[in-house]
């Protein structure tokens, strides 16, 4: 790789225009990290792009120079995966903000990279229509960071993730050719699915520039529900009553003691501070499916054991209850300098089992960790309260990680529900994905990408 030079800054400002080109170190720095903590590198400019020919221009340039680039949107990640290298160029994608084509004939919407995840929702509910995939920062995360990182959220457990509403993608890839996979079929099988190859593949394969996703009916009618209870397993044993039931909740997410503590402190909601675990639950559809899968999934509780279940009356006091579990992050983070919130998944019946070692994992490394996440479908996320300033914490925290995620493959789990690899997970991907699967990957990378211009260093090495 080339270094950054006044040459390949002019080449790019020739591209873009110099005001879609930052260099000065000033500039820099809001882009040199990115959701993750204790992890920054200035990059050597940033530049925006407006039009999927801008990206093309940027790429094949890069390309030829063999200068890297890393793609970013809002920069929310939480893997390191829009971490600049030194000497690169990053690409915001901020600036393709259009929401192109609503069509409600066919149920998608055809959107630019740079929207973000809430003004898609926005204009799908304005249309009558539902988009359901709803990450923790979807008020600022754009829709190309979404399907590259193939994002979650609290409604994964019935409506599915990022990959499960997307129809079609245009991708520019490393050589700047411009890619269309996909249509508004609801069925097609010519080829390979290439769009699901690019989802997830976190900017190392091709740089998403459009997003054609599906839509769905809003749901008529929905119910919050909130119950406490005196131990984890109680509340882990209500979830596996809940879905055995054959009730798929829209949504099912659990705090544990600390986070209770710190979100009522924080966002002052009422919440019963003397229990171990919180549920929120909500169901929705048919207003008669609803009321019943209610009564269901309270009597579940109390069969339980819950301490206490409050039921939304309306929906200011439902945005209020969902409130504790969507405040969870921002209430942790007022604990400690540096809060590092982590991602990994178990299967539901393993997930008590995997909450228990995380406690045991916090006593014995002598660690602060809240955990919160999504009971539902076995996602958890332990959050650590540290300060990077502090070596021994932070090396104490990193064997922390290490027994937590090789603990969730013991469990038939994975080291990321969520959240992808990016650097700072691409130590432990080998051992959970294999040799087989590695070489593969990395030879498609290879293969559309042969002078690694496109966010060298994440995934794999």
């Amino acid at each position: 790789m080339h270094e950054l030079t006044s040459e390949i800054t002019g080449r790019l400002q020739s591209i873009l225009g110099p005001a879609n080109v930052l260099t000065a170190k000033e500039d820099l720095i809001p882009y040199s990290f990115d959701g993750t903590a204790a992890m920054q590198q200035l990059p050597g400019c940033v530049v925006f792009a407006h039009t999927t020919e801008e990206v093309a221009s940027v790429l094949k340039f890069a390309n030829e120079a063999r200068t890297p680039v890393v793609t970013r949107g809002s920069g929310t990640g939480l893997s390191g995966g829009s971490l600049p290298i030194p000497g690169c160029t990053v690409l915001c994608t901020v600036k393709m903000g259009r929401i192109l084509d609503l069509d409600r004939a066919n149920l998608t919407m055809l959107v630019e990279a740079g929207v973000t995840t809430l003004q898609i929702a926005d204009a799908a509910s304005a249309a009558g229509l539902f988009y359901p995939p709803d990450p923790g920062s979807m008020k600022i995360s754009t829709i190309g960071g979404n399907v590259a990182e193939n994002s979650g959220g609290l409604r994964g457990l019935k409506y599915g993730i990022t990959r499960n509403y997307v129809m079609g993608l245009e991708v520019v890839l490393p050589n700047g050719e411009i890619l269309w996979t996909g249509n508004k079929c609801v069925k097609d099988v010519a080829g390979y699915s290439l769009k699901d190859l690019f989802i997830g593949s976190e900017g190392t394969l091709g740089v998403i520039t459009k997003v054609l996703l599906r839509l769905i009916p809003k749901p008529q009618a929905k119910r919050t529900m909130v119950a406490t209870f005196a131990h984890m397993d109680q509340a882990a044993e209500a979830v596996s009553a809940i879905i055995a039931a054959q009730i798929i909740p829209c949504t099912l997410e659990f705090l544990d003691r600390m986070t209770i503590h710190c979100v009522e402190d924080y966002a002052k909601i009422g919440l019963p501070l003397d229990c171990e675990a919180l549920l929120l639950m909500e169901t929705d559809g048919h207003p008669a499916a609803v009321a019943e899968e209610a009564t269901q999934m309270q009597n579940i509780c109390r069969e339980k054991g819950c301490l206490e279940l409050r039921v939304a009356k309306d929906e200011a006091e439902a945005n209020k209850l969902a409130s504790a579990r969507r405040t969870a992050f921002s209430a942790l983070a007022r604990v400690a300098p540096t809060t590092i919130l982590e991602d990994a998944t178990v299967p539901r019946s393993e997930l008590a089992k995997m909450i228990r070692f995380v406690e045991a994992v916090a006593r014995r490394h002598k660690l602060k960790i809240g955990t919160f996440g999504h009971m539902g479908d076995g996602n958890l996320h332990p959050t650590f309260l540290t300060d990077e300033r502090n070596q021994d914490e932070m090396h104490r925290v990193e064997q922390a990680f290490r027994e937590i995620f090789e603990e969730a493959i013991r469990l038939g789990g994975t080291i990321t529900g969520e959240h992808g690899i990016g650097i700072a997970k691409k130590g432990f991907l080998p051992k959970f994905a294999g040799d087989a699967q590695m070489r593969v990957m990395r030879e498609l990378r290879r293969a559309l990408d042969p002078n690694a211009v496109l966010n060298p260093g994440k995934i794999f090495d």
